[in-house]
């Protein structure tokens, strides 16, 4: 990907996010024992990215059979990540093995499945190149604790329907948004081949915060500036503030 096309795909995510990540963290991150937390942290929130869009459409899209497909098609990464089951080569190209239909006629509905099924077929893809780079540089999975960040985003959804999709679809676009801003300042820190990979992971999490925003508008059939902005500012507090836990999303380090 050309120098050209990073600027032009990462402006509009630090326009949408209300602060870059501190140089501190940026710093830390760049520190070679840094690598196998980056790494195994990275791993576990693109199977977190995909559980959050399967999530979405099994409570607000599909039948209660398209529910179950989807849980299936998950459960194998969901096994190797948190009970420890089965080997990591066998979770290539696992495929959803059937249609998803809508149960209702709402004008999201649709646009929803497709949106995301799309996002959790790329982030379990990105979960199995996750792997391949853990392969490639000796490091091997175990589990680690979640960072405060996702959590610390979630508290804040409103607890009423239609509100509480909109949080959640808005919650959603940050945590892809910061990603994607991560990855663009990771890259040139790390081992070229490493580097080289979150480049290539830029125009996807570029298109999920877009795909999630639009969405959150289709549901809500108002202007959401105001919500954005109130959650801008609970996702900068999070990323500037000082925090003992380095994670991919955490805040500044000690």
């Amino acid at each position: 990907m050309l120098k050209a096309e990073i600027s032009q795909l990462i402006q509009p995510v630090k326009q949408f996010l209300a602060c870059e990540t501190p140089v501190s963290w940026l710093t830390k991150a760049a520190q070679p024992d840094s690598l196998p937390v980056l790494l195994l942290d990275h791993l576990i929130c693109e199977l977190k990215a995909a559980q959050s869009a399967m999530y979405l459409i099994r409570r607000y899209a599909v039948d209660e059979q398209s529910g179950e497909a989807l849980l299936q098609w998950l459960k194998p990464y969901e096994d190797f990540t948190y009970r420890e089951q089965g080997d990591w080569q066998a979770l290539a190209g696992l495929s959803l093995k059937k249609s998803i239909l809508p149960k209702a006629a709402d004008t999201y509905t649709q646009d929803l499945i497709d949106k995301m099924v799309l996002l959790i077929k790329e982030e379990l893809h990105h979960f199995y190149q996750v792997l391949e780079v853990m392969q490639a540089n000796g490091i091997r999975y175990q589990k680690i604790t979640s960072s405060r960040y996702a959590k610390g985003l979630l508290r804040h959804v409103r607890t009423y329907e239609p509100a509480a999709m909109v949080d959640k679809l808005i919650c959603g676009a940050f945590i892809e948004a910061r990603s994607c801003e991560r990855f663009a300042g990771l890259a040139p820190l790390l081992p070229p081949a490493i580097g080289e990979f979150y480049i290539s992971l830029l125009r996807s999490e570029a298109r999920h915060y877009q795909d999630y925003l639009t969405l959150a508008t289709q549901v809500a059939g108002e202007d959401l500036s105001g919500r954005i902005a109130f959650f801008a500012a609970i996702e900068a507090e999070l990323i500037t503030s000082t925090d003992t836990d380095f994670k991919f999303h955490s805040g500044a380090p000690l």
